[in-house]
């Protein structure tokens, strides 16, 4: 692997309207705060510490966190990298996202105690990108309200504590509601544009239209699109539907008859999308990010596409089915 090879998915370029700059991979960081009740296994510190390392000194200037990976741990560890190295590099872009507490409250108070929380595990005073994570949990309107998150979140970009709203969600049409606002500058969805689940093409097409930058997440959906089926039943953290394993049993065959990797095809059908600006990968080893590379690179077939398209399963079986009729 060469410096060019990975060239085109590794230069910055505008971020949506935003003025920032980020390369077409961002490094996702949930897994490496240890989650082992979504993921299946336990991240060591010092593994994690090892590859944040590897990662704030690699070619990759882009990485995602939240406030409530594994209860702020991501942060934390993120944060003590950063301060061995003496504060966030000046090419890297670093996001967060503020949540709810552990009782559920997502008002605008603890939107504010979230972001402090944030601020002091990172060691930076200013945030440059901050989504809200996950508002189907009280829904657009409450999310809306006065004295809400929304609310909270735009009194703190204008008071200098943070740079750029995004939101960061699960549902599609929710995340457009959004959009809508024309409050909200970049969109993080997951497992909802990927080799199996297509839930997203409408907000993506929002997206373009408006000008808002989308970061894609989770195109392995969880990590049935690296080994397939078989070995990882599940898709978006939970058990896979009959149609979903079908399908992923199908793209598994149609790569190994090209001799692509399975996890080649889930992160280019990602990057390959001119709608969106940077594609989540989450890592937990240094070596990953080698091998993030390869998997970007690796040459892919026109009519081997065409097939993984076809194998697409029907919206039916998508997070998101869209309206019947």
């Amino acid at each position: 692997m060469t410096a060019v090879d990975a060239g085109r998915w590794l230069e910055r370029r505008p971020l949506g309207r935003t003025g920032l700059l980020a390369p077409a991979l961002c490094i996702g960081t949930s897994a490496i705060g240890s989650i082992p009740g979504i993921y299946g296994y336990e991240v060591a510190t010092e593994q994690a510490l090892e590859t944040l390392r590897a990662v704030f000194a690699g070619p990759v200037p882009f990485v995602d966190t939240s406030n409530s990976y594994g209860g702020g741990e991501s942060e934390r560890r993120i944060g003590t990298v950063l301060r061995e190295i003496g504060g966030l590099p000046p090419e890297f872009l670093l996001s967060t996202k503020v949540d709810p507490d552990e009782t559920g409250d997502f008002s605008g108070e603890r939107v504010r105690r979230s972001l402090d929380e944030s601020r002091e595990r990172l060691g930076l005073d200013v945030l440059p990108l901050v989504h809200l994570h996950d508002p189907e949990k009280i829904g657009f309107e409450a999310s809306m309200a006065a004295g809400g998150p929304v609310e909270a979140l735009v009194a703190l970009r204008d008071e200098g504590l943070v740079g750029h709203l995004g939101v960061a969600g699960g549902p599609a049409g929710m995340l457009r509601e959004f959009v809508d606002t024309g409050l909200f500058e970049v969109v993080v969805t997951h497992n909802r544009f990927t080799l199996l689940d297509r839930s997203a093409e409408p907000l993506l097409d929002r997206c373009a239209e408006v000008g808002v930058a989308v970061v894609n997440g989770a195109p392995f959906g969880g990590g049935i699109l690296v080994k397939g089926p078989a070995d990882n039943p599940r898709y978006a953290y939970r058990q896979a539907s009959d149609a979903v394993l079908a399908g992923a049993a199908r793209l598994k065959e149609i790569c190994e008859a090209a001799g692509v990797p399975l996890a080649a095809a889930a992160l280019q059908v990602s990057l390959r999308d001119p709608r969106i600006s940077s594609t989540i990968v989450g890592i937990t080893r240094p070596e990953r990010l080698d091998q993030t590379l390869e998997l970007a690179t690796t040459p892919i077939a026109d009519e081997v596409w065409a097939e993984l398209r076809a194998a697409t399963p029907a919206p039916d079986g998508w997070l998101d089915p869209p309206p019947a009729g």
